[in-house]
């Protein structure tokens, strides 16, 4: 306990009964959690596997299992440390078979989802393209304990929703004859055994004498009810998380459940960690100033002893192409001052669409940069292949993956051919590749076909036996038996070796849950080159230079929130947590002109500017002309501002000691670095920049 500031000593000391720690951002809530788990083990002779530790990404597990490990003499490997998701998973293998499950099921991650969703549509004769919207409504309905049954049984029998009820009980249905679960079962069926098995529950009640969580504010409802099942018999259970830190309501997190802990948790002792360790303190006091302006909010104010730092920058531009290029012009000076590495940089948006412009102008600039949360090495096709393939092999029931490779590498079995073992499977309600096995033999069907679905049913059932062996092994014979490496490229050939090196020990069951429990933004990125992501992905990283980008009316809050409350005070909070990823700077911006959706929109700044104290920001102007800050608290005699005006605006006219006369056309840029299109009625357009081209103005 000898690096643990006062209030961490005390979260830790609290052993016996409910405790909520409310964790400020770059509080040091991690330590709290895995020094915990030490403490029990090392001072209280708790034994490690009768501690359930869990939080929400494969990133924060792995580190929250890396620190406790440094911590421990003990072997920890059997211990209940990881994602909520993968201890679920891990019951699950155990106790399934309770529901009507094998234990060798497969785990469906979005993209497997999606494809089933999409199968069903087609045969519903729905509209293809809404499969994305069907798979949300399914994710939150699941997320709310709300089974199919139970959802048709709610709904009133027409329109949309009734349409929905059919496709969910019949993805449900595909879904167990495939011996699958996706994302949202692990946990919805994890409740349900409990439920239903008593003595199931009472199992791991009795063996799981503390439940400690992380992020205790993005669970949702039926997560909720699991950790609610687990601590019941102890009571002991330790809760760590911020609620202003709790942005993910369109999956189903509700907040309620860490402003509501004491009432569901009778005699909880709070403690509040407000020492920050990451910002200065003119970020706090920024950001502070913001999400004070939530109701409903467990107060705390945060302190750092890093001392005031830069003042928090605020630049108002005339379009979204110049907001790009100041943030790159300003990159690049920090870079060539020796002020921050590319890595020490974040650039923040509020929804994809942002990036294009930032991306250009970070490309123009000669800048390196890497789009967060874009696809991740798990979901590219050959990988996704050779997954399908190892699942297939492990689960024979999979029919997913087996409509996924069943002619990849091609090999002539055609969509009439799988059309006709799917209707003959659905009326004897059996898996694709049973069927299958039957159609090899079938006297009806062309012998040229016969033979394709023989030897692709052999190949499997060959490859079956080498489940037991090794992952890496498996995947070898994967690719070598199927012919598969003769079709790539030598980059993708190159991913599949580095699959199969990175399943080198691992048992192939204990591979395929860790890769499809993956999440694209979880990644590492190795490299020196500036981080661009949306404000959701940069939950849980910091940056010594933040950019946080478009702070404006209708895309910060989003044009969807306007209208509704708590939908605004969730946006405010998604604000709270990009401005608290930064260190050392934090540079916002917004634009007077944005491409929306296909259109140009004329756009104010955000109202949550209001709330921002003028003493500890620079307010920069760089507009053609005057624009009222309708954020209000221009005439605080506090605030600093820098108006920079560009010298020429399109439209105005000016003469050149060559060419004559012209008209502006185009105009970028501010004071001397101002580049100006002009036309010319003797040559016509040139491009001209303002340090080298003696314009006057007329």
């Amino acid at each position: 306990m000898h690096d643990l500031n006062p209030q961490q000593k005390e979260a830790l000391q609290h052993i016996n009964g409910p405790l909520l720690v409310l964790a400020g951002a770059g509080s040091g809530k991690t330590k709290v959690i895995t020094h915990k788990f030490a403490y029990l083990v090392k001072t209280h002779k708790t034994p490690a596997d009768a501690i359930f530790a869990v939080t929400f990404t494969n990133k924060a597990a792995g580190e929250m299992r890396e620190r406790i490990g440094h911590l421990l003499p003990n072997d920890i490997r059997s211990a209940w440390i990881g994602t909520l998701h993968s201890q679920c998973g891990r019951i699950l293998r155990k106790e399934i078979k309770n529901l009507g499950y094998g234990p060798d099921f497969s785990i469906y991650d979005e993209d497997d989802r999606c494809n089933l969703i999409r199968h069903i549509l087609k045969d519903f004769k729905i509209y293809e393209a809404l499969y994305k919207g069907v798979s949300s409504r399914i994710n939150i309905l699941k997320a709310s304990l709300i089974d199919p049954d139970t959802f048709l049984a709610s709904g009133d029998g027409f329109g949309f929703d009734e349409k929905l009820a059919k496709v969910y009980i019949r993805y449900q249905d595909e879904l167990q004859r495939s011996n699958a679960l996706d994302f949202d079962d692990l946990i919805m069926l994890t409740v349900k055994l409990f439920r239903e098995f008593p003595k199931v529950l009472r199992k791991y009640q009795d063996s799981l004498a503390h439940v400690l969580v992380d992020e205790f504010q993005d669970l949702n409802a039926s997560q909720y009810h699991l950790v609610k099942l687990l601590a019941k018999q102890h009571k002991n259970i330790c809760a760590v998380g911020d609620d202003d830190q709790s942005i993910y309501r369109f999956r189903g997190a509700d907040v309620q459940h860490i402003l509501n802990f004491e009432k569901d948790f009778p005699g909880a002792k709070v403690v509040r960690l407000e020492r920050n360790y990451r910002s200065t303190q003119n970020i706090l006091d920024v950001s502070h100033a913001v999400i004070s302006a939530n109701p409903n909010r467990k107060a705390k104010k945060l302190w750092t002893d890093r001392g005031r730092g830069e003042k928090v920058h605020y630049c108002w531009l005339n379009n979204e192409e110049e907001e790009a290029k100041h943030i790159a012009k300003v990159i690049k000076e920090l870079y060539l001052k020796g002020a921050a590495a590319y890595k020490d940089v974040g650039v923040l948006y509020r929804v994809n669409l942002q990036s294009r412009a930032l991306e250009d102008a970070l490309r123009d600039a000669g800048l390196p940069y890497r789009v967060v949360g874009g696809i991740s090495f798990y979901q590219r096709k050959e990988i996704k292949d050779i997954i399908a393939y190892a699942r297939l092999v492990t689960n024979h029931g999979d029919n997913v993956s087996l409509r996924r490779v069943i002619n990849t590498p091609p090999r002539g079995i055609g969509a009439a051919t799988l059309s006709k073992i799917e209707g003959e499977a659905k009326k004897k309600s059996a898996c694709l590749f049973d069927i299958l096995k039957v159609a090899a033999k079938n006297s009806g069907i062309v012998s040229s076909t016969k033979d394709k679905l023989g030897s692709f049913s052999s190949l499997i059932e060959e490859l079956a036996p080498r489940a037991g062996q090794d992952a890496a092994e498996l995947l070898k014979a994967i690719v070598e038996r199927t012919g598969y490496r003769e079709t790539l490229d030598d980059d993708r050939k190159q991913n599949i070796a580095e699959l199969i090196v990175s399943a080198e020990g691992r048992d192939i069951r204990e591979f395929l849950d860790k890769v499809s429990l993956q999440t694209s933004h979880e990644e590492a990125a190795p490299g020196d080159h500036i981080s661009l992501m949306t404000l959701h992905n940069a939950k849980g990283l910091e940056f010594p230079v933040v950019f946080l980008t478009g702070i404006e009316e209708g895309v910060l809050p989003y044009f969807k929130a306007i209208g509704k409350e708590d939908e605004i005070a969730e946006e405010r909070r998604l604000f709270y947590v990009g401005m608290t990823r930064a260190r050392d700077m934090l540079l916002l911006s917004g634009s007077r002109k944005r491409r929306l959706y296909s259109r140009i929109q004329e756009q104010e700044p955000s109202r949550f500017l209001k709330a921002l104290p003028r003493e500890y920001c620079l307010w920069i102007e760089k507009v053609a002309e005057y624009h009222p800050f309708k954020a209000g608290g221009r005439d605080n005699k506090k605030a600093e501002i820098v108006k920079v005006k560009p010298l020429f605006a399109s439209g105005c006219r000016v003469k050149h000691p060559v060419w004559g006369v012209g008209v502006i056309r185009d105009c970028y840029g501010d004071g001397e670095d101002q580049k100006v299109m002009v036309n010319f009625p003797t040559i016509g357009l040139k491009r001209l920049s303002l340090k080298l081209a003696n314009l006057t103005k007329i």
